[in-house]
C-alpha cells in the first residue's frame, strides 16, 4: 500500500507551513525588541537617576553607604579633572618656556647685530671727523643711538617727516642751502 501524500507534502501544506513560521518569527522577533526597548529604557532611567545623584540632587532616599559610594565616585572624577587640568597646564608651561627661550634667543643676536652696527657707527664717525671727541667716547653701548635736546636726556623728542615744499621762481632767502661755502 502506498500513501503518496504523506510522502510528499502538498503546496498548500508547505506555503501554511512557512506562513506560520513567518509568524513564529515574527512574534519572536516583537518579543525580543520589546524587552530590549524596556531594558534600554531602565537602564536609561537609572543613568539619569545617577546623574541627577552626581549633581547633588535627589539624595533624600539614598543610605549612609550609598552616600558613601557616591562621594568615591565624586572623588575619584574630581582626581581624574584635576589630573587632566594639570597636564594642560604643565604642557602650556612648557610651551611657554620654549617660546621665552626663542624669544630670549632672538633677543641676543639683535643685541648683536646692535653692537655690530654701533662699531661701524664709530668706525664711519672716526672716518668722517678724524676722531672721536670726548662726550661720543662715553656713549653707553646699551644706548647705541642718542638723540639730545641739550637740556634733559630723558625728555620726550618729538620727530615728524614732512614733504618737500615746492620752490616758486628762483631760490627763496630763508632756502636751506647744501654743500661747502668757502670764505675767503
Amino acid at each position: 500500500m502506498s500513501f503518496p501524500h504523506l510522502m510528499f507534502p502538498s503546496l498548500e501544506g508547505i506555503h501554511l507551513s512557512r506562513n506560520s513560521l513567518k509568524s513564529e518569527l515574527y512574534w519572536k522577533l516583537c518579543k525580543f525588541w520589546k524587552g530590549e526597548a524596556e531594558r534600554l529604557r531602565q537602564q536609561l532611567q537609572y543613568l539619569q537617576q545617577s546623574h541627577r545623584q552626581l549633581l547633588g540632587e535627589e539624595l533624600s532616599g539614598l543610605t549612609m553607604k550609598d552616600l558613601q559610594n557616591l562621594e568615591n565616585r565624586l572623588e575619584i572624577s574630581l582626581k581624574g579633572v584635576r589630573m587632566k587640568k594639570e597636564q594642560i597646564l604643565t604642557d602650556e608651561i612648557e610651551e611657554l618656556k620654549k617660546k621665552g627661550n626663542l624669544f630670549h634667543q632672538e633677543n641676543i643676536e639683535l643685541y648683536k647685530k646692535v653692537n655690530l652696527m654701533q662699531e661701524e657707527n664709530k668706525e664711519l664717525h672716526k672716518k668722517v671727523n678724524g676722531s672721536v671727541s670726548s662726550s661720543e667716547a662715553k656713549i653707553s653701548p646699551r644706548t647705541p643711538f642718542c638723540i639730545s635736546n641739550g637740556y634733559d636726556v630723558h625728555a620726550p623728542i618729538s620727530l615728524q617727516l614732512s614733504q618737500p615744499m615746492p620752490q616758486v621762481n628762483g631760490t627763496p632767502e630763508t632756502a636751506v642751502k647744501l654743500g661747502l661755502q668757502l670764505l675767503h
